[in-house]
């Protein structure tokens, strides 16, 4: 499936006290979404209520990026958090956000899992469905983004929670459609020219080239593009300015 339009949502707020990780500022001006990191695997409460603000400010959508508690690892590391546990948090950081973005004259508007967790509830039942309670115990409807197909989506789609099918145009994948892994060589995309082509293909045809040279089908309704690579503001901008010159317009899902 191919859309006459796509939204580009990138993880912002990756920071925490003195240190910042994403610039914020310059990738808001591109973005159309923005998921902003809730304080589990990055971000603190000066930085979200400085990224809400800077993203309503902008008309960009802001999303909840939950995360395993994991600052150390910055999210990255699986870990095994009993179901009950990960509801909570889950509920946790979206009020923690919801807060600031109310403050800033917005709303959260939809939820997004990061790192470990984002890879994990594709797969994992049990840890998919604590995702979905934690998102329904906020008493908000909100809409999920994730990889399409799946288990996040079929439960949250289960529990009448609208989702959001994702790529990433700088992102290896698998003959199966799913990401490969970061501790494996070749998982992310370095050269420019190939992330501008790959969003362009995937917002066009719903195709990527997996790393086995096969063309896998993405339903993308929105496109990532992650913050923290090296040239990520400019690649940004080529990316979004690549997409209009193709005729693809590019705006916010919700």
């Amino acid at each position: 499936m191919t859309w006459a339009s796509i939204d580009l949502n990138a993880d912002l707020g990756e920071g925490f006290g003195r240190w910042r990780l994403t610039d914020d500022e310059q990738l808001l001006s591109v973005v159309t979404s923005a998921n902003v990191a809730c304080g589990f695997h990055a971000g603190d409460a000066a930085t979200m209520r400085h990224v809400c603000a800077l993203a309503a400010e902008r008309g960009v959508r802001i999303g909840a990026q939950v995360s395993y508690r994991d600052l150390a690892g910055f999210g990255r590391r699986s870990m095994d958090v009993p179901a009950h546990e990960l509801t909570a948090e889950i509920a946790y950081q979206i009020g923690a956000l919801e807060v600031f973005a109310r403050a800033a004259g917005a709303r959260v508007s939809y939820v997004k899992p990061h790192g470990a967790l984002y890879n994990r509830v594709v797969h994992d039942e049990e840890q998919a469905q604590a995702v979905v309670e934690g998102v329904l115990l906020t008493g908000e409807r909100l809409p999920l983004l994730g990889l399409p197909g799946s288990r996040l989506h079929r439960t949250a789609e289960k529990a009448g929670l609208p989702v959001v099918t994702e790529a990433f145009a700088d992102r290896a994948y698998t003959a199966a459609g799913t990401l490969v892994p970061r501790r494996e060589e070749g998982a992310v995309v370095t050269d420019p020219a190939a992330v501008v082509e790959r969003s362009v293909a995937m917002a066009r045809f719903g195709v990527v080239t997996s790393v086995c040279g096969r063309s896998v089908p993405v339903r993308a309704r929105s496109l990532c593009l992650h913050g923290d690579t090296p040239g990520a503001v400019g690649l940004a901008r080529r990316v979004r300015s690549r997409l209009e010159a193709a005729g693809v317009r590019v705006e916010a899902f919700v």
